[in-house]
């Protein structure tokens, strides 16, 4: 069945005023105390969860700078 009126522009967009993205905010690293995204290894401790941490080289991730 068809809607018996077309929906006006203006009641649309204040339905839509609610579907609007917002920034991931980013957490604190327990080893290292820099901010790192969820589900991400730390930049300078490679730390991603308890139990794991991984080490890459080419990238810089989880290496000493000594």
């Amino acid at each position: 069945m068809n809607p018996v009126q077309r929906q006006s522009y203006g009641r649309t967009r204040r339905r839509r005023s609610h579907h609007a993205l917002e920034g991931a905010l980013p957490t604190v690293c327990p080893v290292s105390g820099n901010p790192k995204m969820h589900h991400r290894a730390c930049k300078e401790s490679g730390y991603v969860r308890p139990g794991l941490r991984i080490s890459v080289p080419k990238l810089g991730i989880g290496i000493n700078k000594d």
